[in-house]
């Protein structure tokens, strides 16, 4: 995703320490090398045809999935010692701002880890490089059958399976509860019914609040800068008419003229004066900050585990704790459907995040290779999945995470549940289909041409009709005239 991503609770990234993994990257075990310990004893896994049961190491490069997620890594690495005690879990803390940068980083120096967290959406581009491991041939039946069908199926591409899902959410917009009803929003009739682009508009425009010249509240704060710059566009484009960068046909969709009127209506929420003329430079703590002290009355992207941020923010306010958000006050937090744009209907982007196995420059031993999936698996359901979820407030989606979360119980919104199995029943579907060449050459349009293009758009240096022109044309070269859409 959350990434892409797309991942949750961007608010929470923080700049962590990271351990020695890295200089350690070229001996790690995708190449089938065992750990220094079985190396010494003359396992076979050092040449790279383990036996069962020998010793190895599996690598994991792992950023803050959840608020408490990496105070949680010495206990997972025990936990899964005890599980399998010829096998050694060894955690790569990141954080999420410079996950991406380091996982390439190591690709391209062909030693990534075994498993790397991220967006699912993220895999075509690593199995384009050939880096990303099929683990299809050790993926059990305990294993694939203890998931919900939908979220395994992102984890896909083409026939391949690429890891393992941790989540499945979708990407809402969060509001104040106070401000929400004090602009005269139903917002209960918006949870279950959602609102068109020009209702939104008209919404958000109650919600500021001017002294002078100066804006004290605004409407309506999406995070836009650092690792949330490709979020903002990504998400709305779903309910515009384009669910996915390609149609069902296999043609580019990001050249529709919905885009164009995206890209219109995205530009007028500013000139309005209902979000910040500053929002280029609005990453995504700025935007979490802004709502928790009150400047703003719906923000974005939210996700469910933002309710509980807000708990708990509310609770060290209400015990005069000193760790509260600096001048924030409490606030309700309401869960809240993205507009549609343009006619279309409603889809939501659906996260699905997860623990995605690489493989080095040369061909990792069968052995190995069960073991990063035995370890990918792990990390995934059962305990380490229902501590991590409930914390996130996501709903579970493996059987063994259920039963382990049944002694979990939370305190959550019922109405923010409901308001987020409505959206659920909306998501985007996935596009195992969409081939690796064409994913990856996506990527790289968004990165190269979208995400600089759009922060010169929210800057108001450049019109809609030239970023779109812009898109349309590296899209035309990337896919030729009759690979895009043309309405």
């Amino acid at each position: 995703m959350m990434n892409k991503g797309k991942a949750l609770s961007l608010m929470l990234a923080a700049t962590l320490s990271v351990s020695a993994l890295t200089a350690c990257g070229g001996n790690n075990n995708n190449n089938g090398a065992a750990s220094p310990s079985s190396a010494a004893s003359g396992s076979a896994g050092a040449s790279g045809s383990a036996a069962s049961g020998a010793k190895d190491t599996i690598t994991a490069l792992l950023p803050p999935v959840s608020p408490t997620y990496q105070d949680n890594f010495d206990q997972m690495e025990k936990d899964f010692n005890a599980k399998y005690p010829n096998l050694t879990l060894k955690i790569e803390p990141a954080s999420w701002e410079d996950m991406t940068q380091k996982l390439d980083t190591q690709v391209n120096a062909g030693s990534p880890p075994d498993i790397a967290f991220i967006g699912s959406d993220g895999i075509a581009k690593y199995v384009q490089q050939g880096m990303a491991l099929d683990l299809t041939d050790v993926a059990t039946p305990e294993m694939t059958g203890d998931y919900d069908a939908a979220p395994l199926e992102y984890m896909k591409n083409g026939s391949g399976l690429y890891g393992f899902p941790a989540y499945m959410e979708v990407h809402a917009l969060g509001g104040n509860k106070e401000f929400l009803e004090a602009a005269g929003i139903d917002w209960k009739n918006v949870q279950k019914n959602g609102w068109t682009y020009d209702e939104f508009r008209e919404a958000i425009k109650k919600g500021v609040v001017k002294n002078g010249d100066a804006t004290s509240r605004y409407g309506f704060v999406f995070a836009t800068a650092g690792v949330a710059s490709k979020d903002y566009l990504g998400i709305m484009a779903k309910s515009a008419g384009m669910p996915a960068a390609f149609t069902k046909e296999l043609k580019y969709a990001y050249t529709s003229k919905n885009y164009l009127e995206l890209l219109t209506d995205l530009r007028q929420l500013i000139d309005d004066g209902s979000m910040p003329k500053e929002l280029s430079s609005v990453d995504a703590g700025k935007r979490w900050n802004m709502f928790l002290t009150g400047q703003t009355m719906i923000t974005g992207k939210g996700l469910a585990t933002f309710e509980n941020s807000a708990k708990k923010n509310n609770a060290k306010i209400d015990a005069k704790d000193g760790s509260a958000v600096k001048d924030s006050i409490k606030v309700d937090y309401i869960v809240l459907p993205v507009p549609t744009f343009a006619g279309a209907e409603p889809v939501s982007y659906t996260v699905v995040d997860g623990y995605v196995a690489f493989r080095g420059k040369k061909e990792p031993t069968a052995e190995h290779k069960a073991n990063i999936a035995k370890a990918a698996y792990f990390l995934s359901s059962g305990q380490v999945a229902a501590t991590t979820n409930n914390d996130l407030f996501a709903a579970h989606i493996t059987k063994s995470g259920r039963e382990a979360a049944a002694s979990m119980p939370i305190e959550r919104s019922a109405d923010n549940v409901a308001a987020v199995e409505t959206m659920l029943s909306h998501a985007a579907p996935a596009r195992p289909d969409i081939p690796a060449d064409l994913g990856a050459k996506a990527i790289k349009i968004e990165n190269e041409v979208i995400i600089p293009k759009m922060q010169a758009l929210l800057a108001n240096e450049i019109k809609p009709q030239e970023m779109y022109d812009a898109v349309k044309k590296a899209a035309i070269d990337a896919f030729g005239e009759d690979g895009i859409v043309q309405d």
